[in-house]
């Protein structure tokens, strides 16, 4: 029998704050324990990778599978924006800066021309120089000091610098005493190393032509001006990779586009892209505070960025103190808020603290992750554990958490026996979770989402004791729920100052017991502590007068 009690079974309602759903609610009335939210579980997922202004690029593929041709995928994402002739055709793209030394070359015999316009011959190889600018020519026998800048212009073969070989020419100057170097190229070569630095070359040939087109566009809108390089070769402006990355469908898409920008009130439009929306793009002003009007640059739909591998990331779990330090919030971390923008991206994230709260950026909080997006939210999964165990036959209530997660459910585990599921949770207002229960034996609780999980919360069960019957002056009888039979329950006294056992009873098959004893004035009570997971129980004081 006593066995059977570990497996009992377990009597749960589960209520939820502020909502109608779930479990019902029982009907019978008892005195409840409460638990608050625990320590939570942080879960984040998202959408998108990327700033999402302008094209996405998984979009535009999808668009093209449909049909689209790359002039209806460039009006698409930069609204009320037409196509029209670039105004030039050259770019200077930075190489380096700062160096102390310089290697370029060819593998065919190439020249170099100086600050004062003079051409001098060189032998196919390296050249390896210092801000000194002494170049090896076979005009002469000895390494000439030649005056800066130097222009390097290719014969037979194109130019490298470094091991990367380039199209176009290789430029030369002095600053502060150390060399720099930009890559001078016409702004169609150029494109034939950064469409396939941007987007797959194998991908159908009209997303290639609105990549080629918005590349070509976004090139000459941030382009800087009065300085010794208008684009960087990276994510700074756009990535170009020179001849080695170059590939046939990619500069076909250029070649086909040859010229091509976008133009907005017959200004290059600053055509932003990125990789993947989640299914919306965002307009400028909800990204870039800062940046001048563009109302081309809106939020659309693009309902083809499901084809991505990025249109929903996560979830995954981020521990509350790696939060905290993250947000800045002092004390432990006990929930997040999020301010969103008009495309459902983060704004500000808020950390709430036990001491304070701390507020930072969307944009910061990704970077300081290292999410692929701001479209991103910030699941809760929590549940408290009781500060006192439940005696036997009362009724628990565990607040908890379980917001911004899709599907949760209860589980339940008691001893000896696997994880349980009890059912589905439908949260309340702001994720609210109330748990009602009434375990018969000690049990852990937990939320789940997916392979998401809560920390446990355990209920404790004390055993119901009590007394019984009429006392007399050598007897005192008592029971003890659920049933025990062969426990010890010990009959104890108070000194004042805690409680001393003067006498010990056996708990029979009915969960009674007797304990024989003289007994004298003062406050008595039956302590029983039966094993198999239960905390001790202690029934109600029982005075005890002069005769």
């Amino acid at each position: 029998m006593a066995r059977s009690i570990l497996f009992a079974a377990l009597l749960l309602t589960v209520l939820i704050a502020g909502a109608s759903g779930g479990y019902p609610s029982s009907a019978a009335k008892s005195r409840s324990t409460r638990a608050m939210p625990g320590s939570p579980t942080f879960v984040i997922s998202g959408r998108g990778w990327g700033h999402g202004v302008g094209m996405a690029q998984w979009g535009a593929y999808g668009f093209a599978q449909h049909g689209a041709s790359y002039e209806d995928i460039l009006t698409h994402y930069y609204r009320g924006t037409t196509l029209g002739p670039a105004p030039l055709s050259k770019v200077r793209v930075f190489l380096a800066q700062g160096r102390s030394t310089l290697s370029l070359g060819s593998n065919a015999p190439y020249t170099v021309r100086d600050g004062i316009g003079q051409t001098w011959h060189l032998a196919a190889g390296t050249q390896t120089f210092g801000p000194g600018l002494k170049i090896r020519t076979t005009d002469v026998q000895q390494p000439q000091r030649l005056p800066a800048p130097l222009t390097f212009i290719p014969g037979g073969s194109p130019l490298r610098f470094g091991s990367t070989a380039y199209r176009g020419q290789l430029q030369v100057s002095v600053a502060n005493g150390a060399l720099r170097a930009v890559n001078l190229v016409g702004l169609e070569a150029y494109l034939y190393g950064v469409v396939p630095s941007e987007m797959p070359k194998d991908w159908l040939p009209e997303a290639l032509k609105a990549q080629a087109v918005a590349a070509r566009s976004y090139a000459l809108a941030v382009r800087k001006t009065g300085s010794w390089f208008d684009l960087y070769p990276d994510t700074r402006s756009q990535v170009y990779l020179g001849i080695a990355h170059e590939a046939p469908t990619t500069t076909a898409a250029v070649q086909a586009t040859a010229g091509q920008i976008v133009l907005y009130g017959g200004k290059v439009a600053t055509t932003y892209f990125f990789s993947s929306s989640g299914g919306r793009t965002a307009s400028a002003p909800e990204v870039f505070p800062s940046s001048p009007a563009t109302p081309y640059l809106v939020s659309v739909s693009d309902p083809y960025d499901t084809i991505s591998p990025h249109h929903r990331w996560g979830p995954f779990v981020v521990s509350a103190s790696r939060l905290r330090r993250t947000l800045g919030a002092r004390g432990a971390l006990s929930d997040v808020t999020l301010e969103l923008g008009p495309s459902g991206r983060v704004e500000t994230i808020t950390g709430v603290g036990a001491q304070r709260e701390a507020t930072m950026k969307g944009w910061d909080f990704r970077r300081a992750l290292g999410l692929d997006s701001t479209w991103f939210r910030v699941g809760v999964l929590s549940l408290g554990n009781p500060q006192a165990p439940v005696t036997y036959g009362t009724r628990v209530s565990i607040d908890g958490v379980a917001r911004s997660l899709p599907s949760v459910r209860l589980d339940r585990r008691q001893p000896g026996t696997a994880w349980q599921a009890v059912g589905p949770i439908a949260p309340g207002p702001g994720g609210s979770v109330v748990i009602k229960a009434k375990p018969k034996v000690p049990t852990d609780y937990r939320l789940v989402s997916g392979a998401v999980r809560s920390r446990v919360a355990h209920v404790s069960v004390a055993p119901l004791v009590r007394f019984h019957g009429m006392p007399n002056a050598s007897t005192l009888r008592g029971y003890a729920r659920p049933l025990f039979p062969g426990a010890s329950a010990a009959l104890q006294r108070s000194n004042g100052g805690g409680w001393r056992t003067v006498a010990r009873a056996t708990v029979d098959a009915n969960g009674d017991f007797e304990a024989h004893v003289s007994l004298t004035p003062g406050d008595y009570r039956f302590r029983l502590a039966p094993g198999h997971g239960f905390v001790p129980g202690v029934s109600p004081t029982l005075k005890v007068g002069p005769a």
